[in-house]
């Protein structure tokens, strides 16, 4: 049990996945950093207020909520309110995670296209007696069987 496991494990799409969720989780953080310590203070000049994050809006009241509470405050003095302005903060983390991986799977297959043009580039043997396409380096044609001259 313990081989099968370790089989699993150390397979290469097995330890390219952990990688890749340990790079996402670093990805997350400088994105979320991005969005909240530059494009909400930047949001929040533009809306007339010091932090994007504490914009709400009042739906019901309670005795402990004095008007001018941070979304914070309100929630914490029992108000039901309705914080539009950390949905805003995560709309934009997420359009920038799309856009990064937009660019990313960009390109990494414009690196795989690169890759098939070469190979595309090399004409294939052909058989000379069928007219066939061949492996590089047959001896002998796998459909006439015919004797293949030796290339240079």
């Amino acid at each position: 049990m313990f081989k099968e496991f370790k089989k699993f494990a150390l397979k290469g799409n097995v330890v390219d996945m952990a990688v890749g969720i340990i790079i996402g989780g670093a990805f997350s953080a400088i994105v979320s950093s991005l969005v909240n310590d530059i494009f909400m203070p930047l949001l929040g000049l533009i809306f007339n207020t010091g932090d994007l994050n504490e914009k709400y809006i009042l739906l019901k009241g309670s005795d402990a909520y004095v008007e001018g509470m941070t979304a914070s405050q309100a929630t914490e003095a029992g108000a039901s309110i309705l914080g539009y302005g950390k949905f805003i903060g995560f709309i934009i983390t997420f359009i920038l995670v799309a856009l990064v991986l937009f660019f990313v799977v960009k390109g990494i297959n414009k690196l795989k296209d690169m890759g098939k043009k070469e190979e595309e580039a090399k004409p294939a043997r052909k058989c000379p007696f069928c007219k066939r396409e061949i492996a590089d380096d047959a001896t002998r044609c796998p459909h006439c069987t015919s004797e293949l001259p030796k290339e240079e």
